[in-house]
Formats: structure tokens, sequence, C-alpha cells
């Protein structure tokens, strides 16, 4: 692959939502591709601007890459499985 053929490169990540975001969205899931070395919270980004119902759950959702919890600045890897849960609340 030649060198600038690398900054447009694609990964296929799988997105899963779980409780009232899965309400907000109608779907389980949704296959995406997105550029290469996107963070998590270029990924919320896109989801809010994709999914307009998701955009205030956003700023307080639980976010997962390959089952374990991921940080905004963190890059999503090739091929990954991102799960996106609403904050518990506790009682």
């Amino acid at each position: 692959m030649a060198a600038g053929q690398a900054m447009w490169s694609m990964n296929k990540i799988k997105v899963l939502f779980f409780a009232t975001l899965r309400d907000r969205t109608g779907m389980k899931s949704v296959e995406l591709e997105v550029p290469a070395g996107m963070t998590v919270q270029a990924l919320k980004d896109k989801l809010s601007s994709d999914y307009p119902n998701l955009k205030e759950s956003m700023k307080t959702i639980l976010v997962s890459v390959n089952k374990e919890y991921s940080f905004d600045e963190a890059a999503i890897p090739q091929n990954a499985e991102v799960a996106l849960f609403p904050p518990v609340s506790g009682g």
C-alpha cells in the first residue's frame, strides 16, 4: 500500500446499543465504515449527527471497545466491537 493510501484507509466496526440507546435508535447494532484511527469522541460525534435522538445521551454514556471501557481520546482499533451503555442510576 502506498503511503498516501494509508491516510484514507477505512476501519469496519460494529456498534452495539444497549437499554434506552437501543430504544432511541430502534436497533441493536450497526456496522460502520469509519476512518482508521478514529477516536471514541469522534465516533460519539458521528453518532450524534447520524442519530439525533442520541445527541443528549452522548454526553453521559459509557463506551466499551472490545469489552474494555474506553475514554474519549482512545483510538478505535480495526474491526472493533464498540458497545454503548446509558449511565446506570443507583438507588
